[in-house]
């Protein structure tokens, strides 16, 4: 009894010839790839469904701000019936949950990889219940792993409840009272609306982020984009080439059919504006002095790329309505100090990023700041590849209309080392 008790706790050993780490949309995309190319492939996913992120980790009015027809996974172009719609967060787990039935990939769920190494030329994957070998693996588990939050937030007082953008669901989730959002990405200026238009009293620390224009002259920017090329764009052609990769994404919103997301006009609005959060005493707020260089950046970058679009329209004498978006040179009042005490504030939401979490991992492909060295997702480890990434080829990687343009170059990528070591063997 006791030699059989031994046997069932010993961990399962099975092998693969590919196995792709994470279950969303660039793991199915890659894994779809690869059973085109007849290589036997499976899915290790941690949670117990396709697109855990996007059905736990968004709030609940969370909607894409690509437009519908952007959705384009390998074989399965959107095919509803608003194309120029955004999906809300539902529809994007409906499209993706489509998609896995779509082509019946093998996903084994509540499979969190403990570690990869490489012995040889195999690599080892240990799970909790199974050992898993692999002539090839690919990682498409993102890159927003562990939620950020300053250490200052410990420093303010006891009563205010913090949440960061990651668990953030809707207003009634908050304590009642004003709340500060801290960050203006694409998360925290669309959180800062969500609460805005619920009636709450909303203070936004804004940071050096872009912002873009929803439509410009009857289309929406996306489309006049995508005829400028500009999602095919590379890092080798852009213009700030690597540092793309550590770039904020443009604010802008595709809720309610879309629509420009300008600070400035919520200021009006009654919004309170202050510059980046700087620290605390526990009784008061400090602010740097930069809202204005902030708002006046945003602004900068939307004009920019208006001036673009304009440029393509004159050159190509495209016949265009004339624009017709609201525009706001509103400046609020410039506060560097607030006190807690009589601010109202009784809730911080922290849109302040994620930190990578790749120390499972124990092979040498990441550079000094833990960010995977890689070019168009192929590693210097032999039969290790990475997709989903921001930037990882063009503007469009890891977004759902180019991340399986990466998948198919992978997999091509993926299907000669498959080719040469059947010839080795």
């Amino acid at each position: 009894m006791n030699m059989a008790a031994n046997i069932h706790s010993s961990p399962l050993r099975k092998h693969h010839s590919a196995i792709v780490i994470g279950a969303g949309q660039a793991g199915l995309s890659m894994s779809y790839c690869l059973s085109q190319q007849g290589i036997d492939n499976i899915i290790l996913e941690k949670s117990s469904q396709v697109a855990d992120n996007w059905r736990n980790q968004r709030w609940d009015t969370f909607c894409l701000v690509t437009p519908n027809w952007q959705c384009q996974l390998p074989g399965f172009p959107y095919r509803g019936n608003d194309p120029d719609g955004f999906m809300v967060k539902d529809e994007i787990v409906d499209y993706l949950e489509s998609y896995r039935a779509f082509f019946n990939p093998q996903i084994i769920f509540n499979s969190p990889v403990i570690s990869l190494s490489k012995n040889g030329e195999l690599f080892t994957l240990v799970t909790a219940d199974t050992i898993y070998t692999a002539n090839q693996v690919v990682i498409a588990c993102g890159s927003y792993h562990e939620p950020r939050i300053p250490t200052l937030a410990k420093k303010m007082p006891a009563h205010i409840a913090h949440v960061h953008s990651n668990f953030y669901k809707n207003p009634a989730q908050l304590p009642p009272g004003e709340v500060m959002v801290v960050g203006t990405g694409q998360s925290g200026c669309q959180i800062a609306e969500d609460l805005h238009l619920a009636g709450r009293k909303v203070h936004l620390c804004v940071g050096p982020a872009p912002r873009v224009n929803r439509r410009y002259r009857g289309r929406d920017v996306v489309n006049w984009l995508d005829d400028m090329g500009y999602y095919t764009t590379t890092l080798e052609t852009h213009p700030d080439g690597k540092n793309a990769v550590h770039s904020t994404n443009h604010y802008v919103t595709g809720r309610d059919g879309g629509r420009d997301l300008n600070l400035r006009i919520f200021a009006e609005q009654g919004m309170k504006l202050y510059g980046v959060l700087k620290d605390t005493d526990g009784e008061r707020l400090f602010f740097k002095d930069d809202l204005k260089q902030n708002l006046d950046y945003a602004d900068q970058v939307a004009a920019r790329i208006v001036k673009s679009i304009e440029e393509y329209i004159q050159k190509n004498g495209i016949a265009a309505p004339e624009d017709d978006n609201v525009h706001s040179d509103y400046l609020p009042d410039i506060v560097t100090e607030l006190e807690l005490a009589s601010s109202g504030i009784n809730s911080v939401v922290w849109s302040t990023g994620f930190a990578m979490r790749f120390d499972w991992i124990n092979l040498p492909v990441f550079d000094e700041s833990g960010h995977p060295k890689q070019k168009r997702g192929v590693t210097d480890t032999a039969g290790l590849y990475f997709i989903g990434l921001n930037w990882m080829h063009t503007w469009g990687s890891g977004r759902f209309y180019q991340v399986g343009r990466d998948a198919e170059y992978l997999s091509e990528v993926m299907v000669m080392q498959h080719k040469d070591m059947k010839v080795s063997a």
